[in-house]
């Protein structure tokens, strides 16, 4: 059983890519992408509510071929929590340390990379089929564009918002 302590990644509304390296998840929920480089990635895919931060550190560091510790999990956890990755928040506890002396303190004992998301707002899936590109206030009336945010056409060439 699942120790509510212990952090579970969120599956439940995104679509996932493995891809070498990092993995990308889709939040359908939010229209947003991120982009889990390797570190983030192995620490996400190790929440799975049966692990402490701590056997969270040993399982990340089996799979890298090295230690790792548990500020850089805490850390990792600190950025899933800010991009909603987990099921529920967890409260980071960095031991009274800033984040940038974690950071500073990780860098400098661990070869393994750092944990980094990086995140971006997509168009909604009804905005992303269209293109919203016009010539004339004519073109953004037309039904192929029935999703675009205005049926005026701006000096840019887009259906403006």
């Amino acid at each position: 059983m699942n120790n509510p302590l212990n952090p579970v990644a969120r599956k439940k509304g995104l679509v996932i890519q493995e891809v070498p390296e990092e993995v990308l998840v889709y939040d359908l929920e939010t229209n947003k992408a991120h982009c889990l480089n390797k570190t983030a990635a192995m620490v996400w895919q190790s929440c799975d509510g049966q692990r402490s931060v701590s056997e969270i550190a040993d399982h990340v560091g089996s799979l890298a071929g090295q230690k790792v510790s548990d500020e850089l999990v805490w850390l990792a956890i600190d950025q899933l929590n800010t991009n909603d990755l987990l099921e529920k928040g967890i409260d980071v506890d960095l031991k009274g340390i800033s984040r940038r002396d974690v950071i500073k303190r990780i860098g400098i004992t661990s070869m393994v990379a750092l944990p980094v998301i990086a995140s971006l707002v997509a168009p909604p899936t009804a905005m992303a089929s269209t293109s919203c590109n016009c010539s004339s206030d004519l073109a953004c009336q037309l039904p192929e564009n029935a999703n675009c945010p205005s049926s005026t056409c701006n000096t840019s060439g887009f259906c403006r918002p």
